[in-house]
């Protein structure tokens, strides 16, 4: 694998996504199911976050996909249903996941609420932009899910939902165009070792990297770093073989930072910075790879070089 290939996660669907693939093993103000950004493209929502900063009108956010009954009525239909479906010897889960996937209850998916959880909290209400992509969200639950699976969401972030969209759950909705369904481990076990570098060091590198970018404080991919990051943490081994290269050499991965390129102009484009310390001297070399973040799927635009501050 080179440079510019991409890590091997898959589509929760099994639908040719029409952007930004990845390859390989298992991706309104006053209605619920209305985005005010949908279908516009580029436009952007004038929101803000902490500090006055803008927040984008995207999302690339990783978490884990969690269905929720938004009512009494709703969860007594589906208990109505399952009891219908064969589900002895089956966990809850692989239960759900049945009752869902049978065509006759089609319209149970469009009742559930789909929740987003990023570090354990509730931070996003799921919506497809098309209702075609409802499957998409059924893919996503897995009939037996560890606490390793997680999820990439890639889509435009709305308003908050109303009180009456999740039983009181006011959340941003996000109107999502593709969903990736993972494995933390497999995903780590899908890297390309570099030469020169045992299996097991060169395994535990990439997982503690990989750990270091879910676990950035406030990561919930709706800032443009944050994005970019996510971007390059799924999308680009490089940085992986990278840091299991710094540990080999007696190096330990102090910063992951990002700052707004030189070359941005006309488009939004961010340079994610890895800064390795060297332990006995305590000398810092830094490398970066250019995400462009113009768009609602980021792109790498220059691949892994050394970084010198100026």
């Amino acid at each position: 694998m080179n440079e510019n290939e991409q890590l091997s996660v898959q589509p929760a669907s099994t639908e040719s996504p029409s952007h930004d693939t990845m390859p390989g093993p298992v991706p309104a103000e006053k209605e619920p199911h209305t985005c005010t950004t949908c279908g516009h493209g580029p436009e952007k929502l004038a929101a803000t976050g902490q500090g006055g900063d803008p927040v984008s009108p995207y999302v690339y956010a990783l978490g884990r996909i969690e269905p929720r009954m938004p009512s009494l009525g709703v969860e007594k239909e589906f208990a109505q249903a399952t009891g219908r479906a064969e589900t002895t010897d089956m966990t809850d889960r692989q239960a759900l996941h049945a009752v869902l996937s049978a065509p006759q209850n089609r319209y149970l998916i469009r009742q559930l609420c789909y929740v987003l959880t990023v570090q354990g909290l509730d931070t996003y209400l799921l919506r497809p932009r098309d209702s075609g992509d409802l499957s998409q969200l059924v893919e996503a639950l897995a009939e037996a899910p560890r606490s390793t699976d997680l999820h990439a969401v890639i889509g435009l972030r709305g308003p908050l939902a109303p009180p009456d969209a999740c039983n009181g759950l006011m959340l941003p909705m996000v109107a999502f165009d593709q969903i990736y369904a993972f494995n933390a481990g497999s995903l780590v076990q899908s890297l390309p070792k570099p030469e020169g570098i045992g299996e097991e060091q060169f395994r535990a590198a990439a997982e503690e990297l990989f750990e270091r970018v879910i676990q950035i404080t406030d990561n919930a991919g709706a800032y443009d770093e944050h994005r970019a990051v996510n971007y390059v943490a799924l999308r680009y081994p490089s940085v992986y073989a990278k840091c299991a290269a710094a540990h080999a050499s007696g190096a330990t991965l102090s910063a992951i930072e990002t700052r707004p390129s030189r070359l941005s102009g006309m488009r939004r484009i961010l340079d994610v910075i890895f800064s390795f310390t060297d332990r006995r001297t305590d000398v810092t070399e830094k490398f970066f790879v250019r995400v462009d973040v113009e768009e609602e799927f980021p792109y790498l635009t220059t691949k892994l070089s050394p970084y010198y501050d100026r």
